[in-house]
């Protein structure tokens, strides 16, 4: 849908979030190899381990450049507990949300239509989950963001059952168990179930839970006699039912701020027509079908994933790692987006579907998109060597993907409801006696494969006690083949008898990171990076009506700061300045004179971002412990131009949307014999809330709090508080208002946005022996 990723304003330690994944060429291999080495995150000097000069023996060099960003709980997500939050970066949230990995390759090839979290959950199977800093997925992946890293539990000597218990003030219920040891001979195994139940914070009517995941594992592991080794072949299943996301309704008031409505609560009410049937003209047949969002078969996506990996120690300390992973799915894609929104009286002809009465009040436009179960494979492989030699530590690396789509295609309808919780569907004399119309305007198709061959190297070299320098170059190849629509998706549209257009891309990408650390003292220093990636697009660019443009889009990302470093206090410091090209997005639109009127439109654009952020790690006295994090930034457009409803748009230099130009966490924690407490607390300043920049919202903080008590070695409880002050929850974009110029129209007016999670109150039970 949207090719958008993370949000540039951390630039360096301590952060958590989005890098991308890679993909390989046709069938080139499906264990392709990498070699990494220390590659660079932008500013992986960690503000607690930066320097300590004269300690190189314990840590890798004065200023040890890390492949993970600390000090940020990315599983802390304020929208919901499915995954990791998104980590701003200054760029435009990814639709996908933060790119997963699992043993080093991405859970899945690529987002659309298969989200990352249909197949993975942070769970007891998982050994280690860490954020990915930006230097590091640079070089490894050849793209730029921050990603999430996990690794998978596996059997060791020791015999352990792991588990976690966990529920809320709403209903959910999680059980996530995992057990893993020693079979005999140097074999051991191990073994999962996650099973999910989450109602979130809403009741839809038609279903009881929202989410409705289980996902299990299986794996075997062999380890040499020697210890230098060990191969592992792992399975897992995922079967993922999750309703698309929620929005509220509210009163929005000039100042950026929302008042709720008498019969709608912002998180608490669901905006899903009541029955949750939606009809849609399958936009390969020309049949038509309903789509019952509440029948967890219908909704779900399955998927089978397959890895072999293995770690082995090789002659004159050469180490070798490797993954290769074989993963399928029947991939399935929901949407419900609310669009305009317009007041009528029983004279304009709307009527309830179920019994037929007249309707007088707000009218919700509603787009629904479905992708039925799309067959899509992916083969990955990353191989990688390394060594420290003198003053050097090198990895060379290569990665290789596959991913094949079988016919990804998406049908779209149209349909009105009335405002308000688990509203009711409307007939009007556009809709048909089913309530639905404009079937299939702005359809999606799209097929064929991808490959992407990536080879890289990095080196940490330690030039002098004081100067350290880490660098890495990647050259990626990447193929793209298959076939597409040119036609434009008008109502009624099937694609069947169309004429196919068809494709066949190659491009070469160079990438490349430099980091320097000079220690001026024991305790100050300074810092710099530069990184620099390139790409030319995804085959889902080709799902609209139009053949995209792939003109090479650039990242080039530099920053310069300053370090201290003291056993109570830690400070990173830094400015920074990004610019990326060639955004393509496809926009749902409503015509500003007539909000009954939708459109489809194409867009390219570029964005410009420069920042100063600084992190700050304190630990005054034993067992406390506060981080803090402050950017500003200044995110605006270039050459933002499209056309829709016969009329020109243009936006260059406008704010980007949905981007604060302040950003803070603060976190705090204490920790007092088996007792922790600890409070995490995010500020968001002024986000705009279209693209004209007439409508946003004010800043609002997120906020979570909680405890946890360790009774013993094996047994431990938590509490969990989300939005402790209870914030109204408004945020994102202002659905339908993308054009709108007058924005006094909107004040005191019925409108719809996303929102953040409300007051929940969550506990956990966890326990291992």
């Amino acid at each position: 849908m949207f090719l958008h990723k993370g949000f540039i304003a951390v630039l360096f330690a301590n952060s958590n979030i989005n890098m991308k994944m890679l993909v390989p060429n046709r069938m080139n291999g499906l264990f392709a190899g990498m070699l990494l080495l220390l590659s660079a995150s932008p500013f992986d000097v960690d503000a607690q381990e930066a320097v300590s000069a004269g300690d190189t023996t314990k840590k890798k060099n004065v200023a040890t450049v890390q492949k993970e960003e600390e000090n940020r709980n990315v599983m802390l997500n304020a929208a919901n507990n499915n995954g990791p939050r998104e980590v701003n970066i200054g760029l435009p949230s990814s639709v996908g949300g933060t790119t997963i990995l699992e043993n080093d390759l991405p859970v899945v090839y690529y987002f659309w239509p298969e989200l990352p979290t249909r197949t993975w959950r942070s769970s007891v199977s998982l050994g280690k989950t860490g954020l990915m800093s930006l230097k590091e997925g640079a070089v490894t992946t050849a793209d730029f963001g921050y990603a999430v890293n996990s690794y998978t539990r596996l059997g060791t000597d020791k015999q352990e059952f792991n588990a976690n218990l966990s529920t809320s003030n709403f209903g959910w219920i999680k059980m996530d168990l995992n057990a893993a040891g020693k079979i005999k001979n140097n074999w051991y195994y191990t073994a999962g179930a996650f099973v999910n139940y989450d109602p979130i914070s809403y009741d839809p009517g038609f279903t009881k839970y929202s989410d409705k995941t289980q996902i299990f594992r299986v794996g075997i592991t062999k380890r040499s006699k020697n210890g230098k080794g060990d191969i592992s072949l792992l399975y897992k299943y995922a079967n993922a039912a999750t309703l698309p996301n929620n929005y509220a309704a509210f009163i929005y008031k000039q100042g950026g701020a929302v008042q709720a409505l008498d019969n709608f609560k912002i998180g608490r009410s669901s905006y899903y027509k009541s029955d949750g049937i939606i009809r849609y003209k399958d936009a390969l047949s020309g049949d038509f079908y309903d789509l019952n969002l509440g029948d967890a078969g219908q909704i779900a996506n399955i998927s089978h994933t397959v890895d072999l990996l293995g770690h082995y120690q090789l002659r004159n300390n050469w180490k070798l790692k490797f993954t290769a992973r074989f993963h399928s799915a029947q991939a399935t894609a929901l949407l419900a987006i609310p669009t305009g929104i317009t007041q009528v009286t029983a004279a304009d002809g709307f009527t309830y579907k179920d019994d037929g009465t007249p309707y007088s009040g707000y009218v919700q436009t509603v787009l629904g998109s479905h992708t039925p179960k799309v067959p899509v494979y992916a083969l990955q492989s990353r191989v990688e060597i390394g060594k420290k030699i003198q003053q050097h530590d090198w990895r060379i690396g290569l990665t290789e993907s596959y991913y094949h789509v079988n016919k990804f295609y998406a049908n779209r309808s149209f349909y009105f409801q009335e405002v308000g919780a688990n509203p009711r569907q409307l007939l009007a004399s556009t809709t048909d006696q089913y309530g639905f119309y404009n079937y299939n305007i702005g359809a999606e198709y799209h097929n064929g494969f991808e490959n992407k061959l990536t080879a890289y190297f990095s080196d940490e070299w330690v030039v002098s006690p004081q100067f350290t320098v880490t660098y890495g170059v990647n050259l990626r190849y990447h193929k793209m083949k298959g076939d597409f629509y040119e036609q434009p998706r008008t109502a009624g549209f099937v694609f069947t008898g169309k004429e196919k257009s068809y494709f066949d891309n190659d491009w070469m990408h160079l990438g490349g990171t430099i980091n320097m650390v000079y220690k001026v003292t024991k305790n100050f220093g300074f810092l710099g990076d530069f990184i620099y990636t390139e790409k030319n697009g995804d085959m889902e660019n080709y799902s609209g009506a139009y053949r995209p443009d792939f003109t090479k889009t650039k990242t080039p990302y530099a920053s310069l700061g300053i370090y201290y470093n003291h056993p109570f206090i830690s400070i990173v410091s830094a400015v920074t300045y990004l610019t990326r090209n060639n955004y393509q997005t496809r926009l749902n639109l409503v015509n500003p004179e007539d909000a009954t009127q939708t459109s489809v439109a194409s867009a390219h654009y570029d964005i410009k971002t420069t920042g100063w952020t600084t992190d700050i790690v304190a630990k005054p006295f034993k067992g406390f412990n506060l981080h803090y994090l402050v950017t500003f930034q200044n995110p605006i457009y270039k050459n933002y131009n499209f056309t829709a409803f016969n009329k020109q748009y243009a936006y260059d230099n406008n704010n980007v949307v949905e981007i604060s130009k302040v950003l803070m966490e603060i976190d705090p924690s204490y920790t007092y014999k088996k007792w922790r407490i600890w409070a995490s607390g995010r500020y968001f300043s002024k986000q705009f809330a279209n693209l004209t920049n007439q409508l946003y919202f004010k800043g609002w903080w997120e906020t979570f709090a909680g405890t946890t008590y360790q009774l013993n070695s094996k047994v431990g409880l938590g509490l969990t508080v989300v939005n402790l002050l209870s914030q109204n929850g408004a945020k994102g974009t202002i659905t339908g208002a993308e054009l709108i110029t007058d924005p006094s129209s909107y004040y005191n007016n019925v409108r719809t946005s996303s929102y953040i999670r409300p007051f929940s109150v969550e506990a956990s039970f966890n326990f291992k022996f």
